[in-house]
């Protein structure tokens, strides 16, 4: 006996397994293995390393760690709505269907191909910076001095094969990797907590709340104006993926409680071991030298996590810390393929079009992934990162291309992306619940309409601080055309999007009328309710 397919009042929701609709490999992964590729796309050691020594010094400064609990309250706001349709709606796109069913097909259309291109992309930034942590690990390690593109090919192979099978065999490698990085991670601040911290003891200071909004100071000759606002972006942009958990709803167990578990576990584990660790980082290195190392005094920002970890626990520690850069952005970038050859296929099933349904659209026979889509994925990668190499060259004031160029701009192009269709979301939950009247039995004051409001306010401040700052959050690469066209690409893949809705509406209505609406059945019986109708 099946429960009532998931609806919509407006149009009704179609069961991912209808007549020529192919499904993901049902039950595949459980919750630890959604949680793992959600923490995955946020890569802890690379967020860490790579996003904290620019937040102090030049953004809030030892005010960091405030500002990561600042993010940690307002994403478990978001969260609460984001997880409330996720019990009600199981659908790969995630994003593009929970916006269809809110606001309407076209709506979640051009939401559906904003999200796709920020996945699509992100891998690409983290192919970019797996490259580069790759290049300078094997050179410190005395190993051969070669093009940072052919770590970048090797990256891009290895992705294209896990991608390509079971969605269990890339959990099995993220998880390795991920746990490793945590690990490391927190036994460098444990150790700093039992030593009582560093020249300033704990530094209270760096958790007051307040301090979130301080900027850092600037510096002695007036070259470095600190912006709290940056440092708040940064934090933001450390937890980039946590939302995928959705993603994998048709492939876990029991997507109603695995999807909303792992989803806030990931953004309040995330945000918790993010505030602890900067803070016990900063502590260990002290007020005064935090700022100064974040801005180069070393010649290296990322000392602001080596020195610690040599000093504390060895110079073999140090080499396993570099080692795990360079497996915690592979990870990432593993994640963010896996993630954006799903929405591809989400977006290609619903059979708008009968080539695509075919190919993008379809799965493999034995494995159950979308093959098809991941190919196209990696192939789209390899354009991007092939185009980097070709068209951007190094410069004096960026000689790496892969981390300043390809890392930097595809991530501030995916990160834009992907916070305005979060606040799209957000605004989405609202309607479904309050102005469709959609399960009444989920929808309160505060779950359904509060948090999603507050959540909504949030993204779009966030979206404001990226373009208040996005000159300097491109650094070095802010004169390439790729960044010039980055707010136009946006807008102009939302209008696309938009465009192909109508287009379709206007050519055949139950197409039209399908968009977004490829979810899962589930049965209704308490000892049926890990099984996927059929």
């Amino acid at each position: 006996m099946t429960a009532q397919t998931q609806t919509s009042s407006a149009t009704p929701a179609l069961p991912a397994q209808r007549e020529g609709v192919q499904r993901l490999k049902p039950g595949a992964v459980g919750l630890v293995g959604v949680l793992f590729m959600a923490l995955a796309n946020a890569a802890p050691i690379t967020a860490m390393t790579g996003n904290l020594p620019i937040a102090v010094g030049y953004g809030n400064g030892v005010g960091a760690p405030a500002g990561f609990f600042f993010a940690t309250v307002v994403l478990t706001v978001f969260s609460v709505g984001y997880v409330a349709m996720a019990k009600h709606i199981t659908a790969t796109g995630a994003f593009y269907g929970f916006i269809s069913h809110g606001l309407g097909q076209a709506w979640g259309m051009a939401s559906g191909f904003l999200a796709t291109m920020a996945y699509v992309v992100f891998e690409a930034s983290l192919v970019g910076i797996f490259s580069s942590f790759a290049k300078t690990t094997v050179e410190a390690f005395d190993g051969p001095s070669i093009s940072w593109i052919a770590y970048a090919l090797a990256c891009i192979v290895v992705i294209a094969a896990l991608g390509y099978f079971d969605i269990s065999l890339s959990g099995i490698v993220l998880g390795v990797f991920l746990v490793t990085e945590v690990a490391l991670l927190a036994i460098l601040a444990v150790r700093i907590l039992f030593d009582g911290g560093g020249p300033d003891g704990f530094l209270p200071s760096a958790i007051n709340p307040a301090k979130a909004f301080s900027s850092a100071p600037t510096s002695a000759d007036g070259a470095i104006v600190g912006t709290a606002g940056l440092g708040l972006f940064f934090a933001f942009w450390s937890w980039v993926g946590f939302e995928t958990t959705a993603v994998y709803g048709e492939e876990s167990r029991n997507p109603r409680k695995i999807v909303p578990r792992a989803t806030l576990m990931a953004v309040i584990g995330l945000g918790l071991f993010y505030t602890f660790v900067s803070w016990m980082v900063l502590a260990a290195n002290g007020s005064a030298k935090s700022v100064d190392v974040s801005r180069g005094s070393t010649g290296n920002a990322f000392d602001l996590f080596f020195e610690p970890t040599k000093a504390l626990l060895g110079s073999a520690s140090l080499d396993v810390y570099k080692v795990l850069t360079v497996t915690g952005s592979f990870a990432c970038a593993l994640a963010f393929h896996n993630a954006a050859s799903r929405y591809l296929y989400a977006l290609a099933r619903e059979g708008h079009s009968a080539g695509l349904a075919r190919t993008l659209g379809s799965t493999h026979p034995t494995h159950g992934s979308p093959h098809i889509a991941s190919v196209v994925q990696s192939v789209v990668t390899l354009a991007i990162t092939l185009g980097f190499f070709w068209l951007q060259h190094p410069t004096k004031a960026a000689p790496d291309v892969a981390y300043i160029h390809l890392y930097g701009l595809m991530a501030i192009l995916g990160t834009m992306a992907i916070m305005i269709v979060q606040g799209i979301c957000s605004v989405s939950v609202i309607w479904y619940f309050h102005v469709k009247k959609e399960h009444p039995e989920t929808a309160s004051w505060w779950r359904t309409l509060l948090c999603p409001l507050v959540g909504a306010v949030a993204m779009g401040y966030v979206v404001f601080l990226l373009f208040q700052n996005l000159d300097f959050a491109a650094g070095a690469a802010s004169g390439s055309p790729v960044f010039k066209a980055t707010p136009y690409l946006v807008v102009g893949v939302f209008l696309l999007g938009l465009v192909c809705a109508l287009v379709i509406r206007s050519r055949d209505r139950a197409s039209y009328d399908r968009i977004g609406r490829t979810v899962m059945e589930h049965e209704t019986p308490a000892h049926l309710s890990d099984r996927v109708a059929v």
